[in-house]
C-alpha cells in the first residue's frame, strides 16, 4: 500500500511503498509562497497515479499553513493550473 507522508521540515511530500521510499515532490518556502520545484517517482512505481498524490499533498498543506502556490515543476504547474 502506498503511503504519502509531508515533511514540512524538509519541504518536500514523500511516498512510500511499505517503508521504502519511492518518490517525493519538492518545494521551495518563500514568505507567503511554496514553488514546487520537483516532482520525481521511481520507475517501476510510475501511472500509478502516485506524483499526482505527491502534488495534492502538497496543495492540501498550502492552505493548512496559508501559503500560495506557484510551480517551476511542470508537473505540478499543469495540475496547479486545474484546480
Amino acid at each position: 500500500m502506498i503511503r504519502i507522508v509531508f515533511d514540512k521540515d524538509n519541504n518536500k511530500s514523500i511516498a512510500y511503498d511499505e517503508n521504502i521510499e519511492i518518490g517525493e515532490c519538492n518545494f521551495i518556502e518563500n514568505n507567503d509562497f511554496w514553488n514546487i520545484i520537483h516532482t520525481e517517482v521511481n520507475e517501476s512505481h510510475k501511472g500509478q497515479g502516485i506524483a499526482r498524490k505527491l502534488v495534492e499533498c502538497i496543495i492540501e498543506n498550502s492552505k493548512i499553513y496559508n501559503k500560495k502556490l506557484e510551480a517551476t515543476c511542470s508537473y505540478a504547474k499543469k495540475i496547479i493550473c486545474n484546480i
